[in-house]
Order: structure tokens, then C-alpha cells, then sequence
């Protein structure tokens, strides 16, 4: 399995883990549990966890070039519901 891991600062994570949860449901399972969201993507899964600070975000999967092409699809996904802020910055790390 590789792992790769982010943490992005804003004041709004909850509301924008709750937005794509929603907005990929229509296409992929998901789950929320309050700031909480997991999406499974045929290849991988994503685990965004909000707090006051920001989204803790961890994209899991068997393939690890799966994995980091999943950073910008989630990356962006996440901008395009933060558009009201200053550009948000991804310091992706991987843990395996």
C-alpha cells in the first residue's frame, strides 16, 4: 500500500469535506461523519479529516502512481469550492 498525506490551511475545511463528499456521491461511494470525509475512487481511498485549522488529507491505494494523480484531482477539486480565499497550499509528504 502507498500513502500520501497533505495538510491544507483554511477556516472552512469542514464545509469543503462535506461539499465534495457530496459532490463525488453521484459517482463514487462516500462517507461523512461531520468534518469527516472518505471517498473511494476505483484505485484508491481518500480520508479528509477537518478541524479549525484546516483538512488532514490521506490518499491509500495498492498503486503509487495512482496515488500521487489522485493529489491533483483532489487538490483541485478542493480549490474550486475555495475560491474566495487565497490559494490554499498542498505539502503532500508520502509515508511509505
Amino acid at each position: 500500500m502507498s500513502t500520501i498525506a497533505a495538510t491544507v490551511k483554511t477556516p472552512n475545511g469542514g464545509k469543503y469535506v462535506r461539499q465534495l463528499c457530496k459532490h463525488w456521491s453521484h459517482k463514487l461511494e462516500t462517507a461523512v461523519d461531520g468534518d469527516k470525509g472518505t471517498v473511494t475512487f476505483p484505485n484508491a481511498v481518500t480520508v479528509m479529516d477537518a478541524d479549525a485549522e484546516g483538512i488532514a488529507i490521506t490518499i491509500t491505494g495498492e498503486d503509487r502512481d495512482a496515488v500521487q494523480g489522485l493529489t491533483d484531482v483532489v487538490a483541485r477539486h478542493i480549490d474550486r469550492f475555495a475560491f474566495r480565499e487565497d490559494a490554499l497550499v498542498y505539502d503532500w509528504a508520502w509515508r511509505d
